[in-house]
Parts: structure tokens; sequence; C-alpha cells
């Protein structure tokens, strides 16, 4: 079966987005630009308070999210195995807020009876999952885990029975080789007629976000808005001493000193008139330096990924120049570009093309690489672009779906006339949220540069 068929699931509606066209006779002036370019920190909730906040995440995920997803693709029976270090990535979101591990191997079934009827949330652990599941093995009665698997499977005929293998992405292949063979082995051969892939379960599951979630998503992108706009700042960067490494490691300190976590090591990189782009970690900022930051926070399982950009003054200015502000306006329209070809059911493929084509015609100098976020930095869904290859992605023919938060990354090219017309790369990540019908930046989007002197 070719790759288009493999992906293609059933989705329906499609919703032009009223953006702003990238000409027009007046100048160009973006949108949802961020009210601030060092806004205030987000309130962190205690440990407690967000444990009992996850666990109601979850027990509506359960209610909503996860009926909807089987359903739709027809399947009523789904299990997933995971061992303690070693969690299937669509097991390590269903755990409770005090379970952070699988213990020992943990095995969930969910299960669909029909008839409207409520999903059975199961859990064949010897350590249950607190109220979420019914914990369903009593290790005396039946002291072989995987028969008791097959006692249970027996018990609901399920006619399908999706289990998560996939050979396109980690996200839906959490069920290693071992506890595949053994799964199966126990099994009886009618009901390894009926296994299917779990993949747009585990997809579908991953990348959807609900409403309670988002609440919480905006104070975690605010923080790291926040957090970035510190750290541009005179306060920390001081012109001729203060190297990248130097700003790297005060970011990651501060993520944890606010009570968050990292998914990846922070990067910060200059760009400077006649020497491109220096990427060394002991490079000194220097006044007249464009300086990049890749960065992102975890907050209650939630990642953010944001590229913001800097100027560090010269003597006298108080802006940077226009030539490196006309990239930056070269970027926002890129992203306009991007996430104006946002439809439910589009593939990623497709949204690349008529973006990229979109952005040329326009004289734009475009790279896309843009994708879902929420659980996972990368996260599980369609891929728009990646920077090696701007054509077709395997993962980018999967449909777009409403509810799900995307990371618009993505870079602008443009000659700088102030730097002897030197052809300089505006990088930028924002995180945005896609209900189906409109596109919002979750915390608006840079439109403008950090400044670094002027305070």
């Amino acid at each position: 079966m070719n790759v288009t068929k493999k992906l293609a699931l059933a989705t329906a509606g499609a919703c032009a987005l009223m953006l702003p066209a990238l000409a027009s006779a007046t100048p160009y002036a973006p949108d949802q630009g961020e009210e601030s370019m060092s806004p205030a920190m987000a309130e962190i909730l205690p440990l407690r308070d967000q444990a009992a906040m996850r666990d109601a995440w979850l027990e509506t995920r359960f209610q909503t999210v996860l009926p909807q997803l089987m359903r739709e693709n027809g399947i009523d029976m789904w299990i997933l195995v995971a061992r303690e270090y070693m969690e299937d990535p669509v097991v390590s979101t269903m755990l409770n807020a005090t379970n952070l591990r699988a213990r020992r191997r943990t095995i969930l079934i969910f299960f669909d009876p029909g008839e409207g009827k409520p999903i059975e949330r199961l859990v064949v652990s010897k350590h249950g999952m607190g109220t979420l599941y019914d914990a369903v093995w009593d290790m005396d009665k039946q002291p072989d885990q995987w028969a008791r698997v097959r006692e249970l499977v027996a018990e609901r005929n399920p006619k399908k029975i999706a289990l998560n293998t996939s050979s396109l992405t980690a996200f839906a292949d959490g069920m290693t080789y071992s506890q595949y063979n053994d799964l199966v082995a126990a099994f009886t051969p009618e009901m390894r007629n009926s296994i299917v892939s779990g993949y747009p379960l585990a997809i579908g599951w991953l990348e959807t976000r609900i409403p309670e979630e988002m609440v919480i998503f905006e104070k975690a992108v605010r923080t790291a808005h926040a957090i970035i706009g510190e750290g541009f700042s005179t306060r920390i960067v001081t012109p001729g001493k203060t190297t990248t490494e130097d700003l790297v490691w005060w970011y990651r300190q501060r993520v944890n000193d606010v009570g968050l976590g990292s998914w990846f090591h922070p990067s910060v990189s200059v760009t400077r008139r006649g020497g491109g782009v220096v990427r060394g970690r002991d490079t000194v900022i220097q006044k007249g330096d464009m300086l990049h930051v890749d960065f992102g926070v975890v907050y209650m399982g939630l990642n953010t990924d944001t590229q913001h950009l800097a100027y560090v003054l010269r003597d006298g200015e108080s802006e940077a120049p226009a030539g490196l502000r006309a990239g930056m306006l070269d970027n926002n329209k890129v992203q306009d570009a991007v996430t104006s070809e946002f439809r439910v059911g589009e593939k990623g493929n497709d949204i690349l093309k008529r973006a990229i084509d979109k952005s040329k015609k326009a004289g734009l100098k475009p790279l896309i690489y843009s994708h879902p976020i929420g659980y996972h930095g990368h996260g599980a869904g369609s891929t728009v672009g990646l920077t090696e290859n701007q054509t077709f992605i395997p993962t980018g023919e999967y449909l777009i779906r409403p509810n799900i938060a995307w990371s618009i990354e993505l870079s602008a090219t443009r000659a700088v006339p102030e730097w002897d017309g030197q052809m300089v790369v505006f990088p930028s990540e924002e995180d945005m949220f896609f209900d189906g019908k409109t596109v919002r930046y979750i915390d608006g989007r840079q439109t403008k540069f950090h400044l670094i002197g002027d305070r």
C-alpha cells in the first residue's frame, strides 16, 4: 500500500482562513505581534496543584478525545505495552501524575463496547494506576501477565486490536520487538488476525489539545517569551564581554530556577556584518551583532519551541538597521504564507508547496520546516517541510486535524544594504494554535527585534 493510502484519515471540512494578503498597496503590518518584548512571567503552579490538574485533563481526554478517535477509525480495542524506563510515547502521556514511569511492565487496554457506552479503561499491572483505570490483574489468581491479557481480550472479542507499531514514526511505534512477540504469542490465531496498526490512534491522541490544556499552554509560551526577553537585555548581555555560551547557560539555568524543564539545550548564534553566522561556543557578543536563540521549556507535560532575534545596538543607534528590520518583516510574510494555507483535511506536503509558491511569488526567499508541538517538542502529526527537504516528507501526507498546536518554524533570506548587500538568514519559530477554522499565535509572534543596549 502506498504512503498516501496508509496515511489517509477520515477528516471533514475545509475552512479558508482570512489573513492579510502578502502584497498590498499599503505598507505591510504583521498582525498578532507580541504586546511586549519583555512580558511579565506567568504564574507557575505548585506541584501538587499541577498533579491534580493533569489528572483532571487525562480524565477529560479519556471521555472526549479517546472515544472520538477509536470510533472514527473503527477500532474497538487498543492495547499499549510499556516497561519501566522504556515507555511507549503514548503511555508516557497516559500515566497518572504520581506514576512518573511505567511500573515493571504496564499494559493498558482500552475497549469500546459500542452503543455509545463509555470506553473501558483497564490496566494489567502489579501496581495498578490510581483511579483512572480499572486494575484487572490479580497475580495470585493468574500469575502469567500475558495469559491475563488473553483472557481479557477473549471476554470482549474485539474485531480490531490496535497495537503501536509503525515504520513511519516513533510516536506510533512504542511497542518493542520483544513485547510484541510475547503478546502475539499469547494470542489465539483469531486474535492475531484482528491486529491493526495503532498509528491513527497514537498520532491523534498525541497531537490533539483540549481547551483546559491550552490555558496552561498559554502560560508556558508566555514564560518562554519572558525568559527570552530577560536574556536579550543589557542586564544579562554585556557587549565585548558576554559570550554566546554564557547566554546559553544563563537561559538553561533560568528555566531550572523558575521550576520548569527543558526538552533541549538552548542555542545562541551570532550573525554579523562581513562574518556571516558565527556559532562558536566562545563567541564574544559585540555591538552591531544580530543574535538568534532557539529555546524551549516544559510545563505540565507541554513543550514550547521559540526562536527569536535580537540586535545589539551600536553607539548612537536606537533601532536595528532598516535592512535587518525588513528581513524580519520578510519572515513574518513567510509565516503568513504558511498559516494562511491551514485547513482541516489538507496534507502537510500540500500546505508546504502552496506556501513556498505564495512566498516566492511575493519575491521572498523562504525555507519552511514547521511541525506540531505539545506533548513533544517535535510533535506527532503532519510535517510541513524539513530544512533538508522542501518538496515531499512521508509524514507530510498525514491530514491536518483541528485543535492542534503548531510550531511555525521557518526562515527568510534577504540582502541587507547596510551590511554591503550581505545575504542574511532571518530564522523564527512561534507556537500557534489551529482550532480547525482560524490560526492564533498562542502568545503573539515576534515582529520587531529585541534591542540590547536600550535599557
